[in-house]
């Protein structure tokens, strides 16, 4: 059962570790070292460079299953790819190889079934050391490019997480060939149910990796697309309506009496009245407009002429 406690960043951080012990290896992968003293979870964070929000994100996230979070963009993506990075090296250079060892230790490598157990144990092994580092190679570049804001091309996250799936499959395959298999002497029979163990421990593990994943990185590195993709149509308006024309290439007085019409939404004839000027030179003064602004459009004119304070935007109808 999961403990119901929302941690908050007032919050001692021994007592965390108090009521969860399996948060000490989530302190290993965040990069924060023990002999905090009686510190709260944010003088702990701060001075040891973890963002404390994200890290209680998680924390609330594994231990009690805590999804509601108001605000995906507080998440810092940098923390979360130093802790998923770490995650993968501790499960892949550590705990991986020790469940392997015990298991050498527990079979008898003579015994067919024993030989199968470790295959399987191997390909298990190494799809998921396959999926971290496809991660690792792709995902979190990819991850770098954006908080760089030069987002690589022809790739999202919504392609990661199509693909992102659970190599559990094999693992229960495992498990369930190991209970039966189960020797009857007593130095072996101990030696695997501790090697079971680990591997269940570890089923756990993984399942809580890829839900953190699912439900903060995914959505976090989503807004973040976002964010970039809104950001550059800004940057393009901002660029289409801020381009001055060229040198010697200044709108006249009466051009922009004609810009002015044209928002107002005069035709031709009704602007040649206006300014008491012929249809043909109303005609050459759009013609010499849309050269010199670049700019060719009824929407592209309007949003110039408030831009360049040639009109107010109230006095326009949109």
């Amino acid at each position: 059962m999961k403990n119901q406690k929302l941690y908050e960043p007032d919050d001692q951080m021994i007592l965390l570790i108090r009521d969860n012990y399996s948060l000490l290896q989530n302190l290993s992968c965040f990069g924060i070292s023990l002999g905090f003293g009686d510190n709260t979870v944010s003088e702990v964070c701060e001075s040891q460079g973890v963002d404390t929000f994200t890290y209680l994100a998680v924390v609330n996230f594994t231990i009690n299953g805590y999804r509601e979070f108001d605000d995906v963009s507080k998440l810092s993506l940098p923390t979360l790819i130093h802790y998923l990075k770490a995650s993968h090296a501790y499960f892949l250079d550590f705990q991986m190889p020790a469940i392997r060892k015990k298991l050498v230790e527990a079979l008898d490598q003579q015994d067919n079934l024993a030989r199968l157990i470790l295959k399987l144990y191997d390909e298990y092994a190494h799809a998921v050391r396959k999926h971290m580092r496809y991660e690792e190679k792709t995902v979190f570049p990819y991850v770098d490019s954006l908080l760089n804001r030069q987002p690589l091309d022809n790739y999202d996250i919504e392609t990661y997480s199509k693909h992102h799936g659970q190599t559990d499959v094999l693992l229960r395959e495992l498990k369930s060939i190991i209970i039966k298999y189960l020797p009857s002497d007593g130095l072996h029979n101990n030696q695997l149910t501790a090697a079971l163990y680990d591997i269940y421990n570890n089923e756990e593990w993984l399942s809580l990796h890829a839900d953190v994943e699912d439900h903060l990185f995914v959505p976090a590195i989503k807004w973040l697309e976002k964010k970039i993709k809104q950001n550059n149509v800004s940057v393009k308006i901002s660029n289409m309506i801020g381009n001055t024309p060229a040198k010697g290439e200044v709108l006249s007085d009466r051009e922009k009496e004609v810009v002015v019409s044209l928002v107002q939404g005069m035709s031709n004839k009704e602007i040649a009245d206006h300014l008491c000027i012929a249809i043909n030179t109303v005609i050459t003064h759009r013609r010499n407009i849309a050269r010199k602004l670049q700019i060719h459009s009824p929407a592209g004119l309007t949003i110039y002429a408030i831009v360049s304070g040639l009109v107010d935007i109230s006095s326009v109808k949109l």
